[in-house]
C-alpha cells in the first residue's frame, strides 16, 4: 500500500510566511489594483512615531509603498527615496530631475523588482528596485499627477496630455494610447480586461485594456483626478463639484449620487471602499462614511483642515492626514476619534500600512512612520 503524500512542516510554514508577506506589502498607490484603500492588517491603537525621514527643503505630495520591508517614495526636488521599514535608513537615493526642479507628485508602484514613477515633466522612469538604477524612460506630453497600475504585462499611466498609455513593462515601449476630453490626473483601475479612468473631462472612462478602445463613458458633475475605487460592478469616487458618486461599470449608469448641501466643497481624496461602506475625505474638513448600497451617510468625522489625504482601512479603523498637521485613527463604526499625531506640516497624500506600520508624508519633506508603542 502506498503512502500518502506528507508535506514538510518547514514547506508549510514557509508558504505561510510567504502568504503573509504578500499581504503585508503595499504596492501601489491604493493599495491594490482596485484602488480600494484597504489593508488586510490591523494596526496598534496604541501608535507611536518608531522613525521619521526628514528631507531638507523637501517636500512630499505622494503617499509611499513597501515593498519587501522597503518603502519607496518621491518627492518634489526630484528624487525617489527607498528606505528601511524597520529603522528609516537610506537604501538608496535616485537623483531624477533634481537639476530641472523636476519632482514626483505621484506614488511610484511596484513590480517584480521595479519602481515605475512619473514626474512634473511627464517622464515616467523605471528603476530598480535593488539598487535604485534607471532601467529606461518613457515621455507623455505633459505633467503625469498620478500612479502607475498594471495589466498584464504592460503598465498603465495617465497624463495631463489627456491620455491613457498603455506600455511595455520591459522596456517602456508604446503599445496603445486612448485620448480623452482633458487631463488625466488619477491612477488608471483595473478590473479583468477593463481600465477605469476618472477624468477632467468631467467623465468616467471604460477602456478595453486587450484592444485599447473606449467602451463608453459616463457623465458627472465635474472634472475629477481621484482614482476609481471599485467593488463588485460600481466604481465609487468623487469631483471637483463636490459630489460622490457610485457609477455601475457595467450598464454605464449612476446607481447613486451624494452631495452634502450643508457644506459641499471640492472632493480630491480617492476614497475606500469595504463590503458595507465607503469613506472619503473632502475640503469641508469633513470624513465621511456612506452606506455602499443605498449612499445614504453613516457617519461624519468634522477635522480642522481640509481633507486632502485619501484614507485607508486597517481593521477597524480608519486613518488619514490633513491640512491641520494631523494624521489620524477613527473607528469605522461610530466614527469617533481614537488615535491622533500632530506634526508641523499638513499631510497632503494618504497612508499606507505594512507589517504592523503606517506609513504618511507631510508636505514639507518628512516621512513619518508609526508602530505599536513599546
Amino acid at each position: 500500500m502506498k503512502s500518502k503524500l506528507t508535506i514538510p512542516l518547514t514547506a508549510i510554514l514557509f508558504a505561510i510566511a510567504a502568504v503573509a508577506q504578500l499581504r503585508a506589502d503595499w504596492p501601489l498607490y491604493r493599495g491594490n489594483a482596485l484602488a480600494q484603500g484597504v489593508s488586510d492588517e490591523t494596526l496598534s491603537d496604541n501608535l507611536d512615531v518608531r522613525w521619521k525621514l526628514e528631507i531638507e527643503n523637501g517636500a512630499f505630495e505622494a503617499t509611499p509603498i513597501v515593498v519587501d520591508g522597503i518603502v519607496y517614495i518621491g518627492d518634489l526636488d526630484g528624487r525617489v527615496y527607498a528606505v528601511k521599514l524597520e529603522d528609516g535608513s537610506k537604501v538608496w537615493t535616485y537623483e531624477g530631475n533634481v537639476d530641472q526642479l523636476s519632482g514626483f507628485m505621484g506614488s511610484p508602484a511596484y513590480r517584480e523588482g521595479r519602481i515605475y514613477v512619473g514626474d512634473i515633466d511627464g517622464v515616467l522612469h523605471c528603476l530598480n528596485a535593488e539598487d535604485g538604477k534607471l532601467i529606461w524612460k518613457f515621455e507623455a506630453g505633459l505633467e503625469i499627477n498620478g500612479s502607475v497600475n498594471f495589466y498584464q504585462d504592460k503598465i498603465l499611466i495617465g497624463s495631463q496630455d489627456a491620455h491613457l498609455y498603455c506600455l511595455d513593462k520591459e522596456d517602456g515601449k508604446l503599445v496603445w494610447k486612448v485620448e480623452i476630453d482633458d487631463q488625466i490626473r488619477c491612477m488608471p483601475t483595473v478590473v479583468s480586461n477593463r481600465g477605469f479612468v476618472a477624468g477632467c473631462d468631467s467623465k468616467l472612462h471604460v477602456i478595453d485594456l486587450d484592444k485599447g478602445e473606449p467602451i463608453g463613458t459616463v457623465p458627472i458633475d465635474g472634472p475629477t483626478g481621484s482614482a476609481p475605487a471599485v467593488r463588485d460592478d460600481v466604481a465609487y469616487f468623487g469631483t471637483e463639484a463636490g459630489s460622490f458618486f457610485a457609477i455601475n461599470w457595467k450598464d454605464l449608469k449612476v446607481v447613486w449620487q451624494y452631495q452634502d448641501e450643508r457644506n459641499r466643497q471640492q472632493i480630491r481624496a480617492s476614497a475606500a471602499v469595504l463590503p458595507d461602506r465607503v469613506l472619503f475625505g473632502s475640503f469641508s474638513k469633513n470624513l465621511v462614511s456612506l452606506d455602499l448600497a443605498t449612499g445614504k451617510e453613516q457617519w461624519t468625522f468634522k477635522a480642522r483642515g481640509k481633507i486632502n489625504s485619501s484614507p485607508i482601512v486597517a481593521g477597524t479603523r480608519v486613518y488619514f492626514g490633513s491640512a491641520d498637521s494631523r494624521v489620524r485613527a477613527v473607528d469605522l463604526s461610530t466614527g469617533k476619534e481614537v488615535w491622533q499625531f500632530e506634526a508641523k506640516s499638513g499631510f497632503p497624500a494618504g497612508p499606507a500600512v505594512s507589517n504592523g506600520c503606517l506609513l504618511i508624508a507631510t508636505e514639507r519633506g518628512v516621512l513619518y512612520c508609526f508602530a505599536e508603542k513599546k
